[in-house]
């Protein structure tokens, strides 16, 4: 678990770096505001709601084989969400997916939904969006350091607050 928890914190890190690549389609809905063009111009909110790919496992820790060929760091960071769920269902995306893809929180992002039977539907978006996965390992690694959960959320809505899309509907702590 500790070796999960340094990959996690190299991978936050590395993603920081590279979260603003152009991979992504423009979206005029979340692209409205001077300031999402202006401090963080570059990184392009994306139209996710109709392509993504949903897939069902038998439970979390079966991966979809949407992962089959995407980076083992890809792979962990899928793993580490659906163990971490109480925490990133309280932490917003400031990719636009929440009006793109109706997502509620970073966990959507990742993980569609849960099954009573402990099935899981997974969700591609996580795969082609460097923002959603720098948020939810930064979380994730902060929560593993002890971090409070209402700590990290003040922590991601102040470095996100400007120049990214709008958070998604995530309910205050």
């Amino acid at each position: 678990m500790k070796k999960s928890i340094i990959f996690l914190g190299i991978l936050a890190t590395s993603i920081g770096l590279s979260a603003c690549s152009n991979n992504t389609t423009t979206s005029s809905a979340t692209n409205s505001s001077a300031t999402n063009s202006s401090a963080h111009s570059g990184h392009e909110h994306h139209k996710a709601a109709v392509a993504d790919i949903r897939e069902e496992t038998p439970g979390a820790d079966v991966l979809p084989q949407f992962l089959k060929n995407q980076p083992k760091d890809m792979k962990l960071v899928y793993l580490s969400v659906a163990k971490n769920r109480e925490l990133l269902e309280k932490i917003p995306c400031y990719c636009g997916c929440g009006m793109e893809a109706n997502h509620k929180n970073s966990y959507d992002c990742f993980i569609f939904k849960n099954k009573r039977n402990g099935a899981v539907v997974w969700d591609d978006h996580g795969t082609k969006c460097g923002l959603c996965i720098e948020i939810a390992a930064k979380a994730m690694l902060d929560y593993n350091r002890g971090k409070s959960i209402k700590d990290i959320r003040k922590d991601i809505d102040e470095k996100y607050k400007e120049g990214y899309a709008q958070p998604t509907p995530t309910p205050s702590l």
